[in-house]
């Protein structure tokens, strides 16, 4: 079930039609919760309920008895460490070990074994297990530093964990940020309605209209249905993507924190305009900023963060950006992806360029420069095997071959792409203009910017895909 279908109109309908009679009282609001939740995430295949379920009731019992059984904390821990991240492994990386078995075998001369002899369950990904498995951890962890109490009540704990607004695609919400929120009920007043109504349409704007309308564009490119090469064609497919995926993931993030505000409840901001950052660790407090942060308290600052001097600082951020590489996905294509975002941080760190008088002066250069990392690092992310990757690159620095007439037979995949530079740079200067101090002003803007959302998504919208990170 997708935000963008009509399964999921109709099952926000009956939600919040039967929702003022179940949130007043503490566990009727977490069972109601939970159970519309299951019924969200069982929509796709109801057998992977038992993987949410089985997650769960792991970290639940692990942070019970990790309160209950001090002494014996980091077994607790081991234990929740090991369900979670083993099932994770089973589903998301077995066929990715054994193909590196496989691969090792070919290279000593052997015939591969592994890949046929991994059972059929493995290639079937269940959706949002890498979201709603490190949701649970850090449930866990923070009860292990003695950062948040463990709920006494299974439903409380599990109306935390399924919700279905963040679900299958983030953002990750934090157990002490959000079982305090569902300690209460609310009733969300009119800004806040109006704020989720804001979330909402931008959400399906950035969805339907921008991400949909690329999606031809950029498959037909990476499925070799072309017959264009190139650097400026392959640069325009790259830009595509780069929008595309931003729009698609903060779409989905936006329509999720939308339909919570409209539950009463708050989620924290996932994207904040990351294509703007100076720096490329800027970058990482602008994208994904549940995940990003998740990987920094979890991962980096565990291992010693920046306080072990320099040169242990560079290795944590090589191993805390290849293990987000791998968290994406089981590919050589994604450990390359996350090892380019290390390279691109370490160069940052040794030589402080961004710091350098031109780019105080001219900030676009440090935002060009910054952009174009990240593009190239895309190529990776989106490519199917190093291979397709490396030839990408290869026609993208290939300038000579200055073929511009695809721009003719794509002009409306790549009149969505100008649209989206157009729309975010028109949200950043409307938003942040002084001249929008006056409440009414500010709201008329918000509501010329739904309308005209709207009047874009009942014109334009693409077909239906599938949101990115599902694979995730």
């Amino acid at each position: 079930m997708v935000f963008n279908s009509l399964e999921f109109l109709l099952f926000a309908v009956v939600f919040f039609a039967l929702w003022p009679l179940f949130r007043k009282q503490s566990t009727a609001r977490w069972g109601y919760i939970t159970a519309a939740s299951f019924v969200f995430y069982g929509w796709w295949d109801w057998r992977f309920l038992l993987l949410i379920v089985g997650s769960g009731l792991i970290d639940f019992w692990a942070g019970a008895a990790i309160q209950k059984f001090p002494n014996q904390k980091k077994l607790l821990l081991g234990i929740s460490l090991f369900g979670n991240l083993g099932s994770l492994a089973i589903f998301k990386y077995s066929v990715f070990v054994a193909t590196i078995f496989d691969d090792l075998l070919l290279h000593w001369g052997h015939t591969p074994y592994f890949v046929q002899h991994i059972p059929a369950f493995a290639l079937i990904l269940p959706v949002g297990i890498s979201f709603y498995t490190f949701q649970s951890l850090s449930y866990t962890i923070d009860i292990y530093k003695n950062q948040l109490k463990p709920t006494p009540n299974i439903l409380h704990f599990f109306a935390y964990l399924s919700m279905f607004p963040q679900l299958v695609a983030g953002p990750i919400i934090r157990a002490k940020d959000m079982l305090n929120q569902l300690n209460n009920y609310h009733i969300a007043n009119s800004l806040q309605i109006w704020n989720s109504v804001k979330l909402i349409a931008f959400g399906l704007f950035q969805k339907t209209v921008i991400a949909d309308n690329l999606s031809f564009f950029i498959d037909s490119a990476f499925e070799g249905k072309t017959i264009y090469a190139g650097g400026l064609y392959w640069w325009t497919v790259m830009l595509a993507f780069s929008f595309q995926i931003y729009c698609d993931f903060a779409g989905y993030t936006n329509i999720a924190r939308g339909i919570a505000k409209l539950m009463g409840y708050h989620f924290r901001l996932n994207f904040n305009h990351p294509y703007l950052s100076r720096s490329l660790k800027e970058f990482w407090t602008r994208w994904h900023i549940s995940l990003s942060s998740w990987f920094r308290d979890y991962v980096y600052i565990p291992l010693g963060g920046s306080r072990k001097g320099l040169v242990l600082g560079i290795v944590f951020i090589w191993i805390t950006m290849i293990t987000s590489g791998i968290w994406h996905g089981a590919n050589y294509t994604f450990v390359i992806w996350g090892a380019l975002h290390a390279l691109f941080l370490t160069l940052e760190r040794f030589t402080k360029w961004q710091k350098l008088k031109v780019f105080k002066l001219v900030p676009f250069l440090s935002i060009l420069i910054v952009f174009i990392q990240v593009v190239f690092a895309w190529v990776f992310f989106r490519s199917d095997s190093l291979y397709q990757a490396f030839s990408i690159l290869e026609e993208m620095t290939n300038f000579p071959k200055f073929n511009t007439s695809f721009l003719i037979l794509y002009s409306n995949n790549i009149f969505f792409l100008l649209l989206a530079v157009i729309v975010e740079i028109g949200i950043l200067i409307g938003w942040n203009s002084s001249s929008l101090t006056n409440n009414s002003k500010r709201f008329s803007l918000d509501v010329l910017w739904v309308s005209l959302a709207l009047v874009l998504i009942v014109l334009f919208r693409g077909e239906g895909k599938q949101f990115i990170y599902f694979q995730f």
